[in-house]
């Protein structure tokens, strides 16, 4: 089975609870669209709250953020926005070369943003996030293999200068760890 991104958005869409929060506009990209061959190997759902949810400097409420792996070594810490305007509003924090400082903590170099929303052009009736070229860092405190992450933090700056910043705190759920298809390991662990 094939899952994409649109797909993992999808799957964020369906968990998010409406709430009120500030309409949203598109945010215009000056990136081409890169080509998507690659296919999520590993997803994990984590269930909280935001703390700080800020797109392009604007708050918002959030409840899932999922962390999804792809079999090129891609990692997205992907948010899935509370906006009553818009259910299809996703927001993606994307790098690579993630590295784990030891068994509960692990850093993530951001590269780009994507950027889900009803306005988005549509592959598969899903919408297809826009990428804006960014640089930033997103840091968890938890450990999937035990099913427990505390929070997942990230602050990210896009090449237009817009800020992206997100304090996610779980509710003590354990994780929801899903296995597609096996690949290589792209953490750098130290401990292995």
């Amino acid at each position: 089975m094939r899952l994409r991104r649109p797909v993992l958005a999808a799957t964020l869409i369906m968990l998010a609870s409406p709430c009120f929060a500030e309409s949203s506009t598109p945010i215009p990209v000056n990136n081409p669209p890169a080509q998507q061959n690659s296919f999520v190997d590993l997803l994990a759902l984590i269930s909280g709250h935001c703390k700080t949810l800020k797109v392009a400097g604007r708050p918002f409420a959030c409840k899932t953020v999922a962390y999804a792996h792809d079999d090129r070594g891609r990692v997205n810490f992907a948010v899935a926005v509370d906006d009553p305007t818009d259910e299809n509003h996703v927001v993606s924090f994307s790098g690579e070369n993630g590295k784990r400082a030891d068994d509960n903590s692990y850093e993530l170099p951001i590269d780009r943003m994507l950027l889900n929303s009803k306005d988005r052009p549509k592959v598969d009736g899903l919408p297809v996030p826009a990428e804006q070229a960014s640089k930033g860092i997103c840091r968890q405190t938890g450990n999937f293999a035990a099913r427990k992450v505390n929070d997942v933090t990230c602050s990210a700056t896009d090449n237009e200068g817009r800020s992206y910043e997100l304090l996610f705190v779980s509710d003590g759920t354990p994780v929801s760890v899903r296995r597609i298809r096996q690949s290589a390991p792209s953490i750098q662990d130290p401990f292995k």
